[in-house]
């Protein structure tokens, strides 16, 4: 098998993984809310979201927009990764390539053209969050978004605009960052082609 068919093997096996992921994420928000005694009114009117919209979520049926996650998960008092959280017992080492789920935040914003691939599973037991981020040409992040922590990025593929803050900044192959999180931040492709970041941050949080 060439590198090409490796490469398409690989991301179909990550999106086959992904496809249960809405229902898993809908199960947890579910879960999360009605241990906080609250019904689906309140808190789609405590996180600022249509009522409807988060049913589907619930029932597997839609996927949130990455801002909206964290404004449902601070008002439930948990946290991104573990809505996404698939290991409930001991932690692996190892994860081998082609077994790593790629996770689409909100596949039917097909014009955002984001997909997180997982290095390590989300998991309370990490005390780090790490991604590779596929961003599409033309594809940009929900946000901006702003939480605690601190966010380390290198870029490994293509051009992409990071935005800190009011400050902009053209990033290519190579080069790296990193800033605290509480300062609002999102990014964009700005190239012809894919572009892929090493994203890890601190503490987990999607």
């Amino acid at each position: 098998m060439n590198k090409i068919e490796l490469d398409k093997q690989t991301r179909d096996n990550s999106r086959e993984i992904a496809d249960a992921n809405p229902a898993r994420l809908g199960t947890r928000l579910k879960l999360a809310r009605q241990t906080r005694g609250l019904t689906l009114k309140a808190l789609s009117e405590a996180a600022n979201c249509s009522e409807s919209l988060l049913s589907k979520i619930e029932n597997g049926k839609a996927s949130p927009s990455l801002p909206m996650l964290h404004r449902l998960v601070q008002v439930l008092e948990t946290n991104i990764g573990w809505m996404f959280e698939e290991s409930d017992g001991d932690e692996g080492i190892v994860f081998r390539a082609g077994t790593r789920p790629l996770i689409a935040l909100d596949p039917l914003r097909r014009g955002e053209g984001i997909s997180l691939e997982r290095i390590i599973p989300y998991s309370q037991g990490h005390l780090l969050q790490c991604n590779i981020h596929h961003i599409e040409k033309d594809g940009a992040s929900a946000g901006p978004i702003q939480h605690a922590g601190e966010e380390v990025g290198y870029v490994l593929a293509g051009e992409i605009e990071l935005i800190v803050g009011e400050r902009q900044f053209q990033l290519s192959a190579g080069d790296s960052f990193v800033f605290n999180s509480d300062l609002p931040h999102h990014y964009r492709n700005t190239g012809t082609e894919r572009a892929s970041i090493f994203w890890v941050n601190t503490p987990p949080t999607f």
